[in-house]
């Protein structure tokens, strides 16, 4: 018998916003212990819960870049359960009306190979709910301590239907809204933060039956590939135990990176076991029209259809789109020189994910904190396409200007890279190329056209480097005709 998985994700993602949620108490990272607390965040008696507008503005924007209908009204619960990163012993959260309602989001599988783009798919969002973090529990070889500044973070939750079949597929899902919540400015998404955390729910049944097999959610899911491993790992896990006749229980498992492997936690609660009930002190919330109009106007064009865009209005490869998209502030510093030399957007797309990442990795630099600007990628644009210095030359003047903020014809002048011949002298170096090699030319005159690089190579070696192969080529055809 032939099984299949069936997979749903539960994303956690933290909105990034000054202040936390229903406190004053400031949101940040890297704080000492228990730094970031109140009144409300500690849960004390007679602490009252405030809302923070920017938060909702921040979920309503997710909602709206993940094609989500934004209700008129939605409304705060309190989900109850007792465990030490929750001093209020309970979580104010959305239980039956949460603010996005449906949705879905657009993936990119993997291609054939790294030159094509891979399938897209949609996978369909059941909803998108707003709550309150919980603390951090820090663990130790005698004790465990709790750190309170994570909690009362402003915190989305993203449910998936379980539409997805792979770890592949869920790998692409989590990729895809990691892109668009920073391309929104919704989040940072840095999961060694815990800015965006994923649980799984997988169950596997035979192929052809429609009803779902019991669900595992898996949890302890630290990155995007530790997603994807413990999913395929859980897959075969419960395939095996199927094949042997044996029944998958409902239970909570966790993923274990280290052994590679999935373990067992406890079996799961059910929604009745969190007594969810209206949290009195906070009012329902009505979103209108002109509302939803502006933060529907925030909205920056989401990375597919940037990429869409760039394939069709700068002719751009899909290698090069798929390293620029990913990266707003990339896309944008390509896109602020393409704007100004469309016909060169190939070659300003091959410096910036090329040489400029190169550049950038080597040297432990930031894109904001480097030399290089699109003025810089134009010049030497139009210094190779006027023929001043050649292609290979370029990449030497990119790396100068790299490191001394210079343009590219501050370079070539210091560096004496302009050539200091004419076209007679390029002509005797082609003649002195066909007489020194009588091979290559039988071959060309055979029909091989590649036989002339084999003499461009020649006239190259003989210029050092700085005769212009757009030159070359045609003189060599004109000699040898």
């Amino acid at each position: 018998m032939e099984y299949e998985a069936v997979i749903g994700l539960e994303v956690h993602v933290q909105i990034k916003t000054e202040s936390k949620i229903f406190s004053g108490s400031r949101a940040g990272y890297g704080y000492e212990p228990n730094e970031l607390v109140d009144p409300v965040v500690m849960g004390l008696p007679g602490s009252l819960p405030v809302m923070n507008k920017a938060a909702l503005d921040g979920i309503i924007k997710a909602g709206l870049a993940l094609n989500c209908d934004i209700p008129d009204t939605c409304k705060w619960d309190r989900k109850n359960y007792f465990y030490p990163d929750s001093p209020n012993n309970y979580q104010i959260t959305q239980y039956d009306q949460p603010i996005c309602d449906g949705g879905f989001v657009e993936i990119e599988l993997e291609g054939e190979t790294r030159a094509v783009m891979g399938e897209h798919r949609k996978v369909a969002l059941t909803r998108i709910h707003l709550e309150n973090d919980v603390g951090k529990l820090n663990h130790f070889s005698e004790d465990s301590l709790v750190d309170y500044n994570r909690a009362f973070t402003p915190l989305m939750e993203i449910v998936s239907e379980p539409d997805m079949h792979s770890g592949e597929e869920a790998f692409a899902f989590l990729t895809a809204i990691r892109q668009t919540m920073i391309y929104c400015g919704v989040s940072d998404c840095d999961m060694e933060k815990g800015q965006m955390r994923a649980d799984a729910n997988i169950s596997v049944r035979p192929v052809g039956q429609k009803e779902l097999g019991a669900k595992i959610e898996l949890k302890n899911l630290n990155s995007i590939t530790g997603v994807k491993n413990g999913i395929e790992y859980e897959i075969k896990r419960q395939t095996q135990e199927l094949k042997k006749g044996r029944t998958i229980t409902q239970a909570t498992w966790r993923w274990d990176a280290d052994q590679g492997r999935t373990e067992l936690m406890r079996e799961k609660e059910d929604a009745h076991d969190y007594r969810y009930f209206p949290d009195p002190d906070l009012m329902p919330v009505r979103i209108d029209d002109e509302w939803r109009n502006w933060i529907r106007a925030e909205i920056p064009e989401l990375p597919f259809d940037k990429q869409r865009r760039f394939m069709d209005e700068y002719a751009l490869p899909y290698t090069i789109t798929s390293v620029l998209v990913p990266d707003r502030v990339l896309s944008d510093f390509f896109e602020t020189a393409a704007k100004q030399a469309p016909q060169s957007a190939q070659a300003l797309g091959n410096y910036v994910t090329n040489d400029l990442l190169r550049e950038l990795s080597e040297s432990s630099q930031s894109l904001a904190d480097c030399r290089i600007t699109p003025d810089h990628l134009l010049s030497l644009v139009a210094a190779v396409e006027k023929g001043t210095i050649t292609k290979q030359i370029a990449k030497d003047v990119f790396v100068e200007m790299f490191n001394s903020g210079e343009l590219a014809e501050a370079v070539i002048d210091r560096k004496g890279l302009k050539p200091d011949f004419d076209e007679d002298q390029v002509k005797v170096w082609c003649q002195e190329a066909i007489d020194e090699n009588p091979r290559p030319i039988e071959d060309f005159k055979s029909g091989n056209e590649k036989a002339l690089n084999a003499l461009l190579g020649q006239v190259m070696k003989k210029s050092r480097g700085k005769a212009n192969p757009q030159a070359v080529n045609p003189m060599l055809r004109s000699l040898l005709s």
